[in-house]
Formats: structure tokens, C-alpha cells, sequence
């Protein structure tokens, strides 16, 4: 007896665990979906604001990508809710079509009862049924049974009302589930004709990019040379400041003063471990914003045959946004870099966060900062009107992905 209700302990648990990452993987899916169309209204908003100083067709085609590849993803998140509620749907009418079963046989069950009561229900064959008791003990029994008789009748009739009201909300929610897949399906056609029509879009830029080819090909190049530029300049920069502060941590030993990587303090070291354990969990370095251009190399999306490689990621935000710190930390160094705005590195034991692109400071070096303080306000690019933020990530003067560090980056 243990066994069996042992095992059926399991299988109850087995499906309450299963429900529950059902519903955990329904609302992983509503809030992906929620971003991906925040994502694409925050880049339509961005590209309405740039169509006057657009005029670049690399940059129309950069930010159509861009919208088309979220647009994609949005297609699939939405197709894996539809499966699921599918998934639901099809339970509910097994379910239904269970509950109708065995309501049917209750009914039916209980009308035989109550047919079988009916013929012996008067009070006078109720008593004479006592009264025919042999004696004492036998006449308890029969009263006893009475009782039981008429609990079980109770309780045939209080199950068709937990069966019938079951079966009412699982049709409720079968009527709910449809709608919803209805909804889900319509918006996915929509979505899918407005990515047709940006892909005719694509194409038609495409067409002009393949006439000149070779100058938009050069365009590029131009861009990566400027970007490595900046980089080279970065990575200067951090070089001297890990040798300017060792110099002052070392005193008269050589050996600290020499080495390559921030010698830590007790302080600092904790600070670092800090941050480490905070991968994958920091803050976007903007409120508001959609990764453009991602870590390292990649093909270029418009010209595949020119290969393109970036430090860190750039950020697309709203015009007036301002850069915040993505981690607790002291301002480390400010520089204004060459067609890059302020650049400010914050430190974090021998990890640094660098914000560049900024035109405005509202932090000076060597002062201690908070997550999600307010560094400075983003550059707008004058020659595409686009508010970028370039966000880079060192583990001493080695470049890290941001995306592995930033969530849901």
C-alpha cells in the first residue's frame, strides 16, 4: 500500500514540476517578446530621428539590419508561444473530454442512487427497518448505515458540483487560450509581412550599395583604420596608468613596479572579486538602449566580404542619455580622444569599464562612484546624427566581451 501511494507521490510532484516550468518557460518567453518589441520600437524611433542626417546609405542599411534581425527573432519567440499554447489547448480538450466521462458516470450513478432511494423513501419503511432489528446492536448498525448512506449521497452530489465547476473554468480557459493564440498568430503575420517589407527595403539599398561597391568598400576600411586608431590610443592609455600605478603601489620594489598587470591591494582585490562575481548580472551602461555592433570580429553585414573587428560594443541611445557606471569603482583616468569625445575609465580592482563617445562630464578623477551613477551625456555623431555609446570592458589591458558581463546584453 505504501508503494502505490509512494509512486503516485511521485507522479503528482513529477507534474506539479513540469507545470511549473511550463508556466516559468510562458513568462521567459511574454518577457522576451516584450523586449524584442521594445527593441524594435526604440530602433524605429531612432531611425525616424536620424532620417534627415542619414543620408549614408551604409548607415540606412546598418540600422535596417539591425531592426530586421530583431524583427526575426521577435517571428521566433512568438512561434514557440504559439507551440506552447498549443501544447495547453490540446491538454485542456483531453482534459475536457476526461472531465465530461466522468461527470457523465457520476450523473449516472447518482441517478441510480437516487432511484434506489426513492422506492424506500418513505419515513414509515425507514422506521420499519429499524424496528425490525433483532436487537440493540444490530438496530445502531442500521442507523449507521443510514448515516453513511446519506453522507455518500452528499458527497456523489458535491463531487458532479466540483466536476461541473472544474470542467466550466477548464472550458473558460480553453475559450481564453484560443484567443490568445488567435492574437499571437495575428501579430506574427503582421510581423512577418512589416519584415518583408523591410527586407524589400534591404534589397532595393543593396542594389545602390553593389553599384559602388569598391567606395562603399573603402568607406569601411576608412572607419576600421579610425576605430584602431582609437583602440591603439585606449590601450596606451591603460598601459601607462597600470605602470603609473604600480610605480606608486611598489615603493622600492622593482619586481612590483615592473609587472605588466595592476598589483592589488587587500582593498582592491576584494573590489575585484566583487565585480567577478557580478559577471553576467552588471547593469547596462545606458538606461535606454540597442546593441549596433557587437565584440570582435565579424563580417560586415552589408559588404560580407570585408571583415571588421571592435574593442568593445557600441550602444545606440536616445539624444540626452547619459552614460552610467556599470559597477562601483573609482574614476581611474579621463581622456578626450581623437573623433571619440571623452573617454572615462573606472576601475574595479584590476578590472576597468571605459564609457567613450561622451561630450559632457559630470565626474572627475579620482572620484568614487556608484552603479548606475551618472557619468556624462552621450556624443551625438555628427555626420549620421545616431547617439553611440562605445563600452569596453579590461581585465587588466586585456579586452573582455561586455556581453558576457552586462545582462541580457
Amino acid at each position: 500500500m505504501n508503494r502505490h501511494l509512494y509512486i503516485l507521490a511521485f507522479i503528482l510532484l513529477g507534474t506539479l514540476f513540469s507545470a511549473q516550468a511550463q508556466f516559468d518557460k510562458k513568462q521567459q518567453l511574454e518577457r522576451q517578446r516584450q523586449e524584442l518589441l521594445s527593441q524594435i520600437e526604440r530602433i524605429s524611433k531612432l531611425r525616424q530621428s536620424n532620417k534627415k542626417e542619414e543620408k549614408n546609405v551604409l548607415n540606412q542599411v546598418e540600422s535596417l539590419n539591425d531592426k530586421i534581425n530583431v524583427r526575426e527573432d521577435l517571428i521566433k519567440v512568438t512561434n514557440s508561444q504559439v507551440n506552447l499554447l498549443t501544447q495547453d489547448i490540446n491538454e485542456n480538450i483531453n482534459k475536457i473530454s476526461a472531465l465530461r466521462d466522468e461527470l457523465a458516470q457520476l450523473k449516472e450513478d447518482y441517478a441510480a442512487m437516487v432511484r434506489k432511494s426513492y422506492k424506500s423513501k418513505s419515513s414509515q419503511s425507514r422506521i420499519m427497518f429499524l424496528l425490525s432489528s433483532e436487537n440493540f446492536l444490530q438496530a445502531y448498525k442500521r442507523i449507521q448505515y443510514m448515516k453513511q448512506y446519506s453522507n455518500y449521497r452528499k458527497e456523489q452530489g458535491e463531487g458532479i458540483k466540483e466536476r461541473t465547476a472544474l470542467l466550466q473554468e477548464t472550458n473558460r480557459n480553453l475559450i481564453s487560450q484560443k484567443k490568445d493564440k488567435e492574437k499571437l498568430i495575428a501579430e506574427n503575420r503582421e510581423a512577418r509581412e512589416q519584415l518583408r517589407q523591410e527586407k524589400e527595403q534591404q534589397d532595393a539599398l543593396m542594389a545602390i550599395i553593389r553599384e559602388k561597391e569598391s567606395s562603399y568598400a573603402s568607406q569601411i576600411r576608412d572607419k576600421q583604420k579610425e576605430a584602431d586608431r582609437i583602440d591603439r590610443e585606449i590601450d596606451k592609455i591603460i598601459r601607462e596608468a597600470i605602470a603609473a600605478s604600480n610605480k606608486e603601489v611598489a615603493g622600492n620594489n622593482k619586481e612590483v613596479a615592473n609587472m605588466k598587470t595592476f598589483a592589488l591591494t587587500p582593498e582592491s582585490r576584494a573590489l575585484a572579486n566583487d565585480f567577478v562575481s557580478n559577471k553576467g548580472k552588471l547593469p547596462w551602461p545606458v538606461e535606454t538602449g540597442t546593441v549596433i555592433k557587437r565584440f570582435g570580429t565579424s563580417r560586415h553585414p552589408t559588404l560580407p566580404n570585408i571583415t571588421t573587428y571592435n574593442s568593445g560594443v557600441e550602444i545606440q541611445t536616445d539624444p540626452g542619455s547619459m552614460a552610467r557606471a556599470a559597477f562601483k569603482g573609482t574614476v581611474f583616468q579621463i581622456q578626450v580622444i581623437k573623433g571619440g569625445g571623452y573617454a572615462v575609465l573606472i576601475r574595479h580592482g584590476n578590472y576597468l569599464t571605459v564609457y567613450q563617445n561622451l561630450k559632457s562630464l559630470k565626474v572627475k578623477v579620482g572620484q568614487t562612484v556608484s552603479v548606475k551613477q551618472d557619468i556624462g551625456e552621450v556624443a551625438i555623431n555628427p555626420f549620421n546624427g545616431k547617439t553611440i555609446l562605445k563600452f569596453l570592458v579590461f581585465k587588466d589591458a586585456e579586452r573582455q566581451n561586455p556581453s558576457d558581463w552586462v545582462y541580457n546584453m
